[in-house]
């Protein structure tokens, strides 16, 4: 049901994801995130397209942290941030993060070695709701809600996807 990739440029560093549905302690998540008890980063999936748009933020966020070059305080925040077309770090967490009256998550942890998995497991337990598959994130999205934010024409779409278009915005936002 989650899902775990390597960073391509760090292949002993994985990213793991997962969906939740139905979550009924979205506020008590958020704050065991905000006091340091969760090490994930905790999205909202009604803004994601795919689950790579979610490995591009965490590769790019592991990346600045191995050079000392982030952003925000965490690796977790930075992966937050990355999703986010804009540079205001606020209203990445408005618009990524979890709020407290969401009912879907997006867990994301970075880590190393395979025996890690524990944590991972530890921070899925944690939450109470209906896990899916991450690959049916795209049921939960509010594409008009990620249109907007991200200015996609319909004319772009017509040669590109959506997703296409997102990890550009997310790409480019450093160079604006």
């Amino acid at each position: 049901m989650h899902l775990t990739q390597s960073l391509e440029l760090y292949p002993d560093t994985k990213v793991t994801q997962a969906l939740f549905k139905c979550v009924k302690n979205a506020a008590e998540l958020k704050q065991k995130a905000v006091e340091g008890k969760i090490n994930g980063a905790l999205i909202n999936p009604t803004m994601l397209v795919s689950p790579f748009q979610v490995l591009v933020a965490a590769n790019k966020a592991f990346h600045l942290h191995s050079i000392g070059n982030m952003k925000t305080r965490s690796l977790n925040s930075e992966i937050i941030f990355n999703l986010s077309p804009t540079n205001s770090i606020s209203d990445a967490f408005k618009r990524f993060g979890i709020s407290d009256r969401d009912d879907s998550a997006l867990v994301v942890v970075v880590h190393g070695k395979d025996n890690e998995l524990q944590a991972v497991s530890d921070i899925m337990a944690m939450v109470d709701g209906q896990q899916l598959p991450v690959d049916e994130v795209s049921s939960l999205s509010d594409l008009e809600k990620i249109r907007k934010l991200y200015k996609v024409t319909p004319q772009e779409e017509t040669c590109g996807t959506l997703l296409d278009a997102v990890v550009c915005r997310m790409a480019i936002k450093d160079v604006m």
